[in-house]
C-alpha cells in the first residue's frame, strides 16, 4: 500500500515541473499486480490506474516530443527568408498539433476510464488538474508560436487546434470505418431487390449468383462493426456471395441448419468488403 500511496504522492507533481526537468520512468506491467492485491480495489479500478499512468507518461513523452520540435523550428527560422525551409516549417507545427490533440485525447480517455471504475483519489486529480493546465500553456504558447511564424509570410492559417472540432472529425472517421452494411434472404427475393444478379448458364441453367454492380443500399442494414457479433439467419443453409476471409466467421445451428451467422475475427471479416450479402434457403 505504500508503495502505491508514494507513486500517487509523485503524480501531482509530474507534469508540475519545468521541461527539462528528468522524466519519471514509465509505470512498469506490475502496477496491475500491485493494485489488484490491495484491498478495495476490483479488477476494473486496476485497469484504470493501470491505463492512467501509462496515459501520463505518454502525454509527457509528447510534450517532451513537441519542446524538441519547438526547438527545431525555432532554429529554422532564426535566419532572414525562411521560405526555402516553408514545407519542413509547416510539416513540424502540424506535426505539434496533432501531438496536442493526441494528448487531449488520452486525457480525456484517461478521465474518462477513472470515473468509469469509480476511482476518486485526490492525489490523480490534482494530477488531471495539473496537467490540463500545462496544455492549455502549451496551447497559448504554441499559438504565438504561429502567430510570429506568420508574421515571417508562412501561411498556417489552415492548420487549427480546436479539439472539439478535430474530435468531431476524427469521430465522423471513426463512424465510417466501423460502419458496414449486410443484407440476407432466398435468391428470388435479393433479385428482386436489386441485389444480386445471375449470370452464365443455359437456357436458365448453371447459372452464376454474384453481388450486383449497381447495389440497391436501401435493402441493407447499416451496423457498427465493432459491435456486431451475429447476425440471426434461422435458415437451412447459407452462402455468402461477398468476400470474407476464411476463419473470420462460422454459421451455426442445430441439425446442419444454418440459424447464425458468427463473426469471430470483425477487423479480419470486414477487411475485404463492408458489404455483406447471405443467400439463405
Amino acid at each position: 500500500m505504500k508503495k502505491l500511496l508514494f507513486v500517487l504522492f509523485l503524480a501531482p507533481l509530474f507534469f508540475a515541473c519545468k521541461d527539462d526537468a528528468p522524466v519519471i520512468d514509465p509505470v512498469k506491467d506490475s502496477l496491475t499486480e500491485e493494485t489488484q492485491r490491495l484491498g478495495g480495489i476490483n479488477a476494473n479500478q486496476a485497469m484504470a490506474l493501470d491505463s492512467f499512468f501509462r496515459a501520463m507518461n505518454d502525454i509527457q513523452s509528447n510534450l517532451d516530443e513537441i519542446r524538441e520540435k519547438e526547438k527545431i523550428i525555432t532554429k529554422d527560422t532564426a535566419g532572414g527568408d525562411v521560405g526555402s525551409r516553408k514545407d519542413k516549417i509547416t510539416s513540424d507545427i502540424q506535426a505539434i498539433y496533432d501531438l496536442m490533440i493526441l494528448n487531449k485525447q488520452r486525457l480525456a480517455s484517461a478521465k474518462k476510464n477513472l470515473k468509469d471504475a469509480n476511482l476518486q483519489i485526490a492525489s490523480m486529480q490534482q494530477t488531471i488538474d495539473n496537467l490540463t493546465a500545462t496544455l492549455a500553456q502549451r496551447e497559448g504558447e504554441i499559438t504565438t508560436l504561429k502567430d510570429e511564424l506568420e508574421k515571417k509570410n508562412l501561411e498556417l492559417s489552415n492548420l487549427s487546434m480546436n479539439y472539439q472540432e478535430l474530435q468531431q472529425e476524427s469521430d465522423a472517421k471513426t463512424e465510417q470505418l466501423n460502419t458496414a452494411y449486410y443484407a440476407y434472404g432466398n435468391s428470388k427475393e435479393l433479385e428482386t431487390q436489386g441485389i444480386i444478379t445471375k449470370e452464365g448458364g443455359l437456357i436458365g441453367i448453371g447459372k452464376t449468383q454474384k453481388v450486383s454492380e449497381n447495389l440497391n443500399t436501401e435493402y441493407f442494414t447499416k451496423v457498427n462493426i465493432t459491435t456486431l457479433k451475429e447476425i440471426q439467419l434461422s435458415s437451412k443453409s447459407a452462402k455468402l456471395l461477398t468476400t470474407h476471409p476464411a476463419g473470420s466467421y462460422k454459421i451455426e445451428g442445430e441439425d446442419d441448419r444454418a440459424d447464425k451467422l458468427v463473426i469471430l475475427d470483425a477487423e479480419k471479416f470486414w477487411s475485404v468488403s463492408k458489404y455483406l450479402v447471405i443467400v439463405v434457403k
